[in-house]
């Protein structure tokens, strides 16, 4: 009798791993509850997954999404919720968002060395601390429109963190070139320079915040910016230079009032920002900088000229559409790889383990949406939203995308609410033209609103998840709050667009044959869907 419960003791424990009971408990409670709901009321049971698994997502600090939701997902497939051969038909629609998300992110990981050093000059040659705010969130903006915002956020956290254990070095007396320092400790660091750690931390703070901002104004923009956006483009049927026309009434003045807020809040201290760099510690990086310049060699100077070129060809094969976005992803790595002498398996390999793990999510999420369209569960909802008309439309797709944005994954939230639109189009409900603006309300409420906290971008829960959160003290609660003047501007001056000024400036766009217009009444859907 000791030994079984000894075992069984060990099975819990093993359970979700370091978890809090309670949360384990929840899990266990969804596993046992969703079968009988399922076999009393189907629909009831379709929502009662939904609202498990946004719980998933929204604790994500607590334990990684994958698991929960994916012993969630697997449960739906087995008391037929949906079926296996319906999951599989979602991921293969979905291939390019896959391959996105695989080959995308591998690839910058070959180009971050180039990342770092436009970083690292951004940090120490602006001295007027709202120029370098302004610059770390333009900057972070425009790689984002191209790159995967996850990769951003991951090269400015390297900056931040290789900046920090720099400083932290010189503060605890040693040697700033000192190996093996604990930079996450401050039992050593001196009372003399505390204060000027602590100004530290905080300037690093708001330049994080910053960026991570601006991963989200750059990454609504086009299609690769973030993953539902090419899930978006697909069902439209959108090249990348259309995408980038059709969000442009909306994100362009977004981009504009996002970058005010920026200069606002450094200006006049609010939020918690307007923290400046000691000069103290500018010195210690700016000598450390200069030491690291005189040490690197011609072929370290090559492997920086190399990556700007493959930048460019990404650029380039992105705007013009030369392949497919995870084919050109591809194309990066071998480019990047094979001009830069990287040929071990190993060293390949590690470009994955970024990407892999959302990856795998991403397939968990297809798998909820095949229930949702399998058990019609957001027919009420979409049937409702569609009795109002014209701009009001418009504003109540952006307003329920925004509000589910803010606690869920943006991802998840774009990809439901584009699939119920497109059904709508085939049924005949909306004429084409109005999807196209349903598409770009449904692309902005996700992107913008979910701001607010870092449940709805993934960029910034992998900035709260990392190592450096704790270094820079910068919690869930402290997020939100230096989030919130963000999250209030964007949203409002998305919903304004929306309504006023995005089929106005379309119509114009139209005029101009910038982009594709259909015949009123067409309800023409893009081959393959």
């Amino acid at each position: 009798m000791s030994s079984t419960s000894s075992l069984s003791r060990a099975f819990a424990s093993n359970f979700l791993g370091h978890s809090p009971d309670w949360y384990k408990l929840a899990i266990l409670c969804f596993l046992v509850i969703n079968p009988i709901i399922f076999s009393v009321n189907p629909f009831v049971a379709g929502w009662v997954l939904i609202v498990e698994f946004i719980f998933t997502l929204a604790m994500a600090l607590k334990c990684y999404p994958l698991q929960p939701g994916g012993l969630l997902a697997i449960e739906a497939v087995v008391i037929g919720m949906t079926s296996p051969a319906h999951v599989k038909t979602e991921l293969l629609a979905n291939l390019e968002v896959l391959l996105l998300l695989i080959f995308m992110v591998a690839g910058i990981h070959f180009m971050k060395e180039l990342l770092l050093s436009i970083f690292t000059k951004l940090l120490l040659n602006l001295r007027s601390k709202i120029a370098l705010s302004l610059a770390f969130c333009l900057a972070a903006a425009f790689l984002s429109a191209f790159l995967d915002a996850l990769t951003v956020v991951a090269v400015i956290i390297a900056v931040a963190t290789g900046f920090y254990a720099i400083y932290h070095k010189v503060a605890s007396g040693r040697d700033p070139h000192h190996e093996g320092h604990d930079h996450t400790s401050d039992e050593e660091v001196k009372e003399l320079t505390r204060e000027d750690l602590d100004l530290f931390r905080a300037f690093l703070r708001n330049l994080m915040m910053h960026a991570s901002v601006g991963t989200a104004l750059g990454g609504v923009c086009t299609m690769v910016g973030e993953p539902q956006n090419l899930i978006i483009a697909e069902n439209a049927g959108w090249q990348f230079i259309e995408f980038l026309l059709r969000m442009a009434p909306v994100t362009l003045p977004v981009l504009v009032f996002g970058l005010i807020t920026c200069f606002v809040v450094e200006k006049f201290n609010l939020f918690g920002y307007g923290a400046q760099l000691p000069e103290s510690v500018r010195k210690v990086l700016l000598d450390h900088s200069d030491a690291q310049d005189a040490k690197r060699t011609n072929r370290d100077t090559a492997r920086l000229w190399i990556q700007g070129m493959v930048a460019i060809w990404l650029i380039v094969g992105l705007a013009f559409h030369l392949a497919a976005v995870g084919l050109i992803g591809l194309s990066v790595i071998i480019l990047t790889t094979a001009a830069c002498g990287i040929t071990e398996e190993h060293k390949i390999g590690k470009a994955f383990e970024e990407s892999l793990p959302f990856t795998a999510l991403l397939a968990v999420f297809f798998t909820v949406v095949a229930v949702i369209i399998d058990q019609q569960l957001f027919k009420p909802v979409i049937d409702w939203v569609l009795t109002f008309e014209g701009k009001s439309q418009l504003l109540m797709f952006y307003v329920a995308n925004g509000l589910l944005s803010m606690v869920s994954d943006n991802v998840f939230v774009g990809t439901v609410y584009i699939n119920e639109v497109h059904a709508a189009l085939n049924n005949g409900t909306i004429t084409r033209d109005q999807f196209d603006l349903l598409a770009v309300a449904i692309n902005t409420g996700t992107n913008l609103p979910s701001v607010a906290t870092p449940n709805g971008q993934a960029a910034f829960l992998f900035l709260l998840t990392s190592a450096l959160s704790p270094l820079l003290r910068l919690s869930y609660g402290r997020m939100v709050w230096m989030a919130l003047p963000y999250t209030i501007v964007l949203t409002i001056v998305g919903m304004a667009t929306v309504f006023f000024f995005l089929p106005e400036m379309t119509h114009w766009l139209y005029s101009l044959d910038l982009i594709s217009h259909h015949q009123p009444g067409s309800t023409d859907v893009p081959s393959g869907h």
